[in-house]
């Protein structure tokens, strides 16, 4: 499933007049058996793409319920070839998008072009790597392209004008437009003129942009989502997964039918 598969998912949403909701979801957190059950609940919550992390010792864009999770992960011995490998082993069964959001170590350590062949070997789409800045993605971007994966970028609310229009150039996937100064995690709310940034995103991005950290109602995902192309939760979902209360994920996905 490559980047032009995940670009063909985002215009049928945008096409039925709904927003893209992406879930992110820790692998191995609960067993890394349990990856195949948690993608296909997630496809049948509504869900438009799924974002699975890779756990990491230093996780510097998590918050502490990711960490956590990631904390469960590593005790269960889970590596990046692993999920790769699980991945792999079941990805004519799932029809939505996968994004691995990983750190640069651990990609350094397998080689990006090792990495970027088993990534293509269990349908990946897209890439998010938070510790590698725009100026420094070449390693990363070349062997990913080859495969028609994209590598997905981030804006933050501290990105300039001059930034943004940088980084929406050559865009792949979709921008991660960061809502929060910090780390992931559920928030009561958002401060400033968020919607409008997400707009001024949105107007100039060739790709979709979804907003992501903190998102963590219904509600909040339709405010945003109305700003932009759609929304990224994180930290909700792998608290529901852990608690065992998965089913209630199709709760937070706005225009989920049946679901008020």
């Amino acid at each position: 499933m490559t980047k032009h598969k995940m670009a063909e998912t985002f215009a049928q949403v945008k096409e039925e007049g709904k927003k893209a909701f992406t879930a992110y979801i820790m692998a191995g957190d609960g067993g890394l058996h349990m990856l195949k059950e948690t993608i296909l609940l997630l496809e049948d919550a509504g869900v438009t793409v799924v974002e699975i992390g890779i756990p990491f010792s230093d996780p510097v864009a998590d918050g502490p319920v990711i960490q956590e999770a990631g904390k469960r992960a590593l005790a269960e011995k889970v590596t990046l070839q692993e999920v790769l490998a699980e991945l792999a082993s079941f990805k004519d069964d799932i029809s939505i998008p996968v994004v691995i959001m990983t750190y640069a170590n651990p990609v350094f350590k397998l080689g990006a072009e090792t990495f970027a062949d088993q990534c293509a070997a269990a349908g990946v789409s897209g890439v998010i790597i938070p510790d590698v800045p725009m100026e420094e993605e070449t390693e990363f971007k070349e062997p990913l392209t080859k495969h028609d994966i994209a590598l997905i970028r981030f804006v933050t609310l501290t990105s300039s004008d001059e930034r943004i229009d940088e980084t929406v150039d050559g865009a792949e996937g979709f921008i991660y437009a960061v809502t929060v100064n910090g780390i992931t995690g559920a928030r009561a709310g958002f401060a400033g003129d968020l919607s409008a940034h997400l707009a001024r995103i949105t107007e100039k991005s060739p790709v979709p942009v979804l907003a992501g950290f903190g998102v963590s109602s219904k509600e909040q995902a339709e405010i945003l989502g109305a700003a932009c192309d759609g929304v990224i939760v994180g930290s909700k979902i792998v608290s529901l997964l852990h608690e065992g209360r998965g089913q209630e994920i199709k709760e937070l996905v706005p225009g989920k039918v049946g679901v008020k």
